[in-house]
């Protein structure tokens, strides 16, 4: 029976009394120095909490900046929320304890793997004296990514190139790709459980999966164009079989309540395209069913509302619960689907570099590719709707005509918005243009910080500012 997230985090404690400070920051949520039955009650319903990106730093459209306040276009990143912070427990047997999602996780991926082979390897791994283990759903996968890390797509087979990976190399075993057997520094691809519906590459039977040394969620086709099976990194999973199982509910107001993540969700999109500090105005700026506390959700986050059983190709429809409206576009080859979608997360290169953006595709993640020898490039799915891409901020999308990578993907400057508000814990941590006198780094002032209106999914239970007067810790 899978420890229930509380229960897994009391457990951690008892074992670790060290973790009693950083407990009690996660789950003392009036602040009273306590996590009483309330508390507990609260996250034992969310049985798909969203772990934070661990993204610290703000970003304008091109490098790192002091986080801005609400005068600037870049205001309203993920940096300036709050998240839950990973926390995992390492069990010292093999395993890892994530106290977030109350997932266990093997540490050691071992020798990459075929994608038959990870599925059936599942069904005889024996790990701690556990062997209820299973190959992890791309949102279990997903729910490791941490966007503190820096892309070395830029070095390939530069051995030398010295990268920060997307996932805690700290707590699990990591490596980049082996220059030495002709692998690119960005061979880190780890299997999902989760095929695609529909197929990549004009024909090619896919399996999603997260490059950790790139930051990417993709499509990857389960063969290689010579016929020989890929093989990736694989890590297994137990416990929690309800995390990434959506529980939406029409609030009929024009939102969408998520009981398994505690989010809340605007229903339609913003209808228009346009760049990445235009979103996140957007969001800052959107009143809806009585509050304006709504915000670009960060990265993993919005990657709560892909559906992988819809395809444009298959189905014909977005990616996503059929609770949401979505606005239909014609892509670049003509074709009806549907828009990709900015976060308000900065996916920087090793170079320190914050000119682009994570976007998820809720429809399909085009590119241009050429077979053969003929050298014609044709317009495809290279990456599979429910892929995670990044694009520039900003820009003229010409200067990108020819795609972007060894995959030509498509660049898109413009894409679409969806708002989202609530979750764990407070939104605004500081806006020092209201005050200039204020430190970038800490919170408001219990008596400034904004005021929510209570509701189902903000009871005063919840949002720093509503409880006793406490101004909450940044993470």
């Amino acid at each position: 029976m899978a420890t229930s997230l509380p229960t897994a985090a009391l457990f951690a404690q008892e074992a670790d009394p060290g973790l009693q400070s950083s407990w009690l920051d996660q789950y003392d949520l009036n602040w009273d120095g306590r996590v009483d039955e309330r508390e507990i009650s609260a996250f034992l319903t969310r049985t798909y909490p969203i772990v934070d990106t661990g993204q610290v730093q703000c970003f304008d459209d091109n490098s790192t900046i002091g986080c801005p306040g609400s005068d600037s276009p870049w205001f309203g990143q993920d940096a300036q929320y709050f998240g839950n912070e990973p926390r995992y427990l390492d069990n010292g047997d093999g395993t890892v304890t994530d106290l977030i999602t109350g997932l266990m996780w093997s540490q050691n991926p071992g020798a990459k793997k075929t994608f038959a082979e990870a599925i059936a390897g599942a069904a005889t791994f024996n790990l701690a004296g556990y062997d209820d283990w299973r190959l992890p759903t791309i949102k279990e996968l997903y729910s490791l990514i941490l966007f503190s890390g820096r892309d070395v797509s830029i070095c390939m087979e530069d051995a030398s190139c010295a990268g920060i990976p997307f996932i805690d190399a700290e707590t699990f075993a990591f490596q980049y790709g082996d220059t030495s057997i002709g692998e690119r520094i960005i061979d880190a691809q780890y299997w999902s459980a989760t095929q695609y519906i529909s197929t990549t590459m004009n024909g090619a039977a896919t399996a999603f999966g997260v490059n950790f040394a790139d930051g990417r969620i993709k499509g990857y086709p389960e063969a290689m164009g010579d016929g020989s099976a890929k093989t990736e990194f694989t890590l297994y999973v137990r416990g929690n079989p309800n995390y990434g199982i959506n529980a939406f509910s029409d609030n009929g107001d024009g939102t969408v309540s998520d009981e398994a993540t505690g989010l809340l969700w605007a229903q339609a999109d913003s209808g228009v395209a346009f760049d990445w500090p235009s979103a996140l105005s957007y969001c800052e700026t959107l009143s809806l069913a009585g509050r304006d506390d709504w915000r670009l959700p960060n990265a993993k986050e919005l990657h709560s509302l892909v559906d992988y059983t819809q395809a444009p190709a298959v189905t014909a429809t977005p990616a996503i619960d059929t609770i949401f409206q979505v606005t239909p576009i014609t892509n670049e080859g003509g074709q009806l689907d549907y828009p990709w979608y900015w976060t308000s997360t900065t996916h920087a290169n090793i170079d320190g570099n914050g000119s682009f953006a994570a976007y998820i595709a809720f429809g399909e993640t085009l590119g241009y590719m050429s077979f053969g020898s003929s050298g014609i490039t044709e317009l495809m799915d290279v990456h599979g709707a429910g892929a995670q891409r990044s694009s520039p901020k900003t820009g003229d999308e010409a200067d990108w005509a020819g795609g972007h990578g060894p995959q030509g993907d498509v660049i898109r400057i413009n894409n679409f918005a969806r708002c989202v508000a609530g979750g764990v814990a407070p939104d605004i941590l500081i806006d020092p243009s209201a005050d200039p006198t204020l430190p970038t780094d800490q919170p408001l002032p219990p008596t400034e910080q904004p005021q929510p209106p209570v509701g189902p999914m903000n009871p005063p239970l919840f949002g720093g500012p509503n409880n006793a007067g406490q101004p909450p810790a940044r993470r």
